[in-house]
């Protein structure tokens, strides 16, 4: 869905959105859950801008699997609310991504949420890390080396806790 140009010095918009009426809790508001399905979604978007969609699998016999994520909660959103989810490569080495996703209301730009994650390339016969291919090594390297310059996000590599003064 990225139809920016994928080497910009900007966070791509990796995924345009509404909140379905099934993703709302009884607060009335999305539920802690389904930002992980929104993310995922973005998470998808950018994977296949790079040549790792859902088809990689089948076509390459690949896959990319989570290894960590860190999820932050910053305002309500609700019930058919447009959404839009940008995406930054933080870093990447042979192995692994390590992206960054703010959700923001789509007509308003406020964020609603980020989303912090670590993912490791799979070759899917064994099941076990492998390399990415050189083709998608150099295209992840070139979006991390346009993306470096970007300030850091305040949130990211943050720990949980409760805070004591």
């Amino acid at each position: 869905m990225i139809s920016a140009d994928l080497f910009a010095p900007e966070p791509l918009e990796a995924f345009r959105g509404k909140i379905k009426p099934e993703w709302i809790d009884f607060n009335g508001h999305m539920n802690v859950g389904y930002y992980v399905v929104a993310f995922d979604l973005g998470s998808m978007a950018f994977l296949d801008a790079v040549g790792m969609g859902y088809t990689y699998p089948e076509r390459r016999g690949g896959s990319t699997f989570g290894l960590e994520m860190h999820v932050t909660y910053d305002r309500e959103i609700h019930q058919d609310d447009p959404f839009v989810i940008y995406t930054r490569v933080l870093d990447c080495d042979q192995k692994r991504i390590h992206m960054y996703h703010e959700m923001r209301h789509g007509t308003e730009g406020w964020l609603a949420s980020t989303n912090e994650i670590i993912t490791m390339h799979i070759n899917m016969a064994e099941r076990r890390s492998a390399p990415f291919p050189d083709d998608i090594m150099t295209t992840l390297n070139r979006i991390r080396e346009a993306h470096a310059e970007l300030p850091i996000p305040s949130g990211v590599g943050r720990k949980i806790g409760i805070r004591r003064k």
